[in-house]
């Protein structure tokens, strides 16, 4: 969302991993501008020649050995005028003291191991409220009746709020419901659960995960919406000497954050004060400021440290109920969901099936691809839902798929959101990749080729992909970025398959039981491979011993948090692959906590090795966040295939197999 203020100080976005590749070169620019300003204050001080002193760290040296801190001069730097980029000079890569180098810690890091560091929770207002929210179970769904008579007999309890509902597109408005609210969280949340409340259920009462699924899958049988169209699929399919297809589905996830969703309000007459743990400050402050019939200019928002985000916490309909009852009740107020609150009431990934067919001629080689995604889209969110997905959303690895073959086509069907549907780390690419990755696997398979032979020859010569003409419908997206600075390369495609597939021994005789699966993405303009080595016990269950990862991501600004970003997208992986599944029955989320939400726990926990393609500063910095995570999963269910020969096709395929 764009702010009337954004041009000054930009929406502070902390998703989509575009921090390096939006910013790294603008403040490269802004580093030698201060520099050369300095360099300039403290030559006009010596009255000598800006070319004549040397700036240092915290320093500026003259000629003669005279020395003036950046403190010391940045009264008369900041009356300069900025000099234009031309009159920059920019260090050279060998010069770089932070960027590119080794272990350069987290600044807050000591903080949050010791327990120091300040998350949602930990702020403390005076006179401050906690509240607790029962929202309707049912997305549209609102308040019939209530009796709020045993919670306020609840010690602490103090008074309820009903907070309405909004009508689709919701954006990120409170679901509704009513809060209680008391002088402890304890008490807010007892009390919340003891709320006798009669729900209408709304339009989305029937939503069934299984029936949904089977009509997603009639769907996908049958021609879409053309997303892309490059050479003659009809042809290519009518000319095979055999064709091959397979489905496959996805649940839908939940972000599952380590601290679920908290915030604290503090509104008065005329000014709210927000803390909160918030992926998008400024939009939080917009949102709530036209909640709250305040200019933008009347609200204040402290972001605290995230505890997990995963695109979740840029939706601030947590901090919206928390603002809407501090102003009901005249104080401040933190409003704090349970793990149950966040498992039943979030913004999911879409649930989506995937189908493709390849058109293959005698000699073995695929002359045609066709790819038929049928998802919710996220744009039901924000507008009234087409049940179409958008062009960003079918670009995030189904249009933009790389591969060397004459004729491709890619569809979309029609699929209706019954749920809040957000974006999730990665977003469509998670579902993108496990489907084309296991398919080519299953397609090797089926033809007695080497798996990584095959993807290889997909992959084809290494090459930059002419994204123009490969016939996508209204242009391609490439994350928003421009191809001439981030080219679609399957040279670097095919070199992160390479290493991570060697790293992990592939081709080696392995015991009964253990496989090594392979799977490659490119997603938010880099290039990830993961090597899963798996290991399927007599009783069923699929242990991963070890994960080899290889990222291309350009020029690797910071090596250690590179390294444990890939470190958590494997494991992160690993559990969409095995655990992770939302279903709906009656229109409402029949999960409710880590008991039947699992996530993957320290007794079945990879060791994850990383290399890191090493890239000149000329090859622009991308993404890391979100890139490492759609190769995981197939490589991991591809294991379990060359492990046990079962093909399974449908995330998240469980715990034992």
């Amino acid at each position: 969302m764009v702010l009337a203020d954004e041009p000054r100080y930009g929406n502070q976005d902390t998703d989509g991993s575009r921090s390096m590749r939006q910013h790294i070169q603008s403040m490269r620019q802004m580093g030698a501008a201060v520099r050369t300003m300095l360099a300039r204050a403290a030559a006009a001080k010596w009255q000598v020649e800006p070319a004549a002193v040397v700036v240092e760290v915290h320093e500026v040296v003259s000629p003669t050995g005279e020395r003036l801190g950046f403190g010391e001069l940045a009264a008369a730097a900041m009356a300069l005028a900025v000099p234009p980029f031309e009159e920059l000079a920019f260090k050279d890569e060998a010069d770089f003291r932070y960027i590119g180098k080794g272990e350069v810690p987290i600044t807050d890091l000591h903080d949050i191991t010791v327990g120091k560091a300040v998350y949602g929770a930990d702020v403390v207002r005076p006179g401050m409220k906690f509240a607790a929210v029962a929202r309707p179970p049912v997305v549209g769904g609102s308040v019939k009746s209530y009796d709020a008579a045993k919670a306020l007999a609840l010690p602490g309890v103090e008074r309820v709020v009903e907070l309405k509902g909004t009508p689709a597109p919701m954006v990120f408005a409170p679901l509704g419901g009513i809060a209680v609210v008391a002088s402890d969280t304890w008490a807010a949340l007892q009390g919340a659960q003891l709320l006798e409340v009669e729900w209408d259920d709304g339009p989305n009462a029937a939503y069934d995960s299984e029936a949904f699924r089977a009509e997603m899958e009639a769907t996908a049988e049958a021609p879409g919406k053309v997303t892309r169209n490059q050479g003659d699929w009809e042809a290519a399919k009518a000319a095979a000497a055999r064709t091959f297809s397979r489905s496959y589905y996805q649940a839908h996830m939940a972000h599952a954050t380590m601290e679920p969703p908290v915030a604290l309000a503090e509104v008065g007459a005329q000014s709210a004060e927000i803390w909160a743990p918030v992926q998008s400050p400024y939009g939080t402050r917009q949102m709530v400021a036209g909640a709250l019939g305040l200019p933008d200019s009347a609200v204040t928002v402290h972001p605290t440290l995230l505890g997990g985000g995963f695109g979740r916490k840029s939706k601030c309909d947590y901090v919206l109920e928390a603002a809407l009852i501090s102003k009901a009740v005249g104080a401040p107020v933190r409003v704090q969901w349970s793990r149950e609150d966040d498992i039943r009431n979030g913004f999911y990934h879409s649930c989506s099936v995937d189908r493709i067919e390849a058109a293959v001629d005698a000699g073995g080689k695929v002359t045609g691809w066709l790819h038929r995604v049928v998802a919710p889209s996220i744009e039901s969110t924000f507008a009234p839902d087409g049940g179409y997905l958008g062009a960003w959303e079918t670009g995030m690895g189904q249009t933009d798929l790389p591969f060397a073959v004459p004729a491709i086509r890619c569809e979309n069907g029609k699929a209706m959101a019954q749920a809040r549907i957000g974006w999730w780390r990665s977003v469509h690419n998670v579902p993108r990749a496990f489907a084309q990755q296991c398919f080519v696997a299953e397609l090797a398979e089926d033809l007695g080729r080497d798996h990584r032979e095959l993807l290889l020859e997909l992959i084809g010569p290494a090459r930059q992909v002419d994204q123009a003409a490969m016939g996508i419908e209204g242009g391609p997206w490439n994350y928003g970025e421009a191809p001439e600075v981030y080219p679609l390369d399957t040279g670097r495609l095919a070199n992160v398959l390479m290493l991570a597939s060697d790293a992990a021994g592939w081709g080696t005789e392995l015991p009964e039981g253990e496989g090594i699966g392979l799977a490659v993405h490119r997603s938010f303009v880099t290039y990830v491979a993961a090597a899963a080595r798996v290991k399927v016990l007599n009783d069923g269950t699929v242990t991963v011993p070890a994960i080899e990862v290889a990222i291309d991501c350009g020029f690797p600004v910071n090596p250690e948090r590179i390294r444990s970003q890939m470190e958590g997208v494997a494991v992160m992986g690993m559990t969409l692959a095995l655990h992770s599944a939302i279903t709906f029955a009656g229109g409402a989320v029949e999960q409710s906590n880590f008991t039947d939400y699992e996530m993957v726990r320290s007794t079945n926990f990879p060791t994850v090795t990383v290399q890191i393609v090493e890239r000149p500063f000329s090859v622009a910095a991308a993404g890391v966040g979100e890139p490492g995570v759609p190769p995981i999963a197939p490589a991991i269910v591809n294991g379990i295939f060359r492990a046990t020969g079962k093909r399974l096709n449908a995330l998240p395929v469980g715990s034992t197999v």
